[in-house]
């Protein structure tokens, strides 16, 4: 990812890499203990313990591959952005895995010395 977007090409590639490697706890503790989650499926959730069971859910051999689109400031210690996601699912009938895009947007606050998403919600695209 692209230095120009600081912090959130961090928070976002430390995510990446949490998801490919499906290390759920590592992609939980990214989140705000009170985090708005809205992923793929259309129940929105909120709080760690709900976004600890989606992460869990995810089939085994999903990757995501991110290109940040914006991010800016909304105070001192938070910030909003946007990227385009792409998730693939390897599977032996799929060993390409089928693309899905989706558009992220994420808020993220600095919060116990660290940045953690506040907000997540995903949205498919096409």
């Amino acid at each position: 990812m692209a230095s120009r977007f600081g912090v959130l090409a961090e928070v976002l590639e430390t995510w990446r890499a949490a998801f490919d490697e499906r290390r759920v706890d590592d992609l939980v503790d990214l989140f705000s203990e009170d985090a708005l989650f809205q992923g793929l499926s259309p129940r929105l959730l909120s709080g760690r313990d709900e976004i600890r069971t989606y992460y869990a859910n995810v089939p085994p051999g999903t990757t995501a591959t991110v290109e940040i689109l914006h991010s800016r400031p909304l105070a001192a210690e938070a910030l909003a952005g946007f990227a385009d996601v792409t998730f693939r699912t390897v599977t032996p009938q799929d060993p390409a895995g089928t693309p899905l895009p989706v558009r992220l947007s994420v808020v993220a606050q600095h919060l116990d010395a660290t940045w953690r998403i506040r907000q997540y919600h995903v949205s498919r695209v096409g």
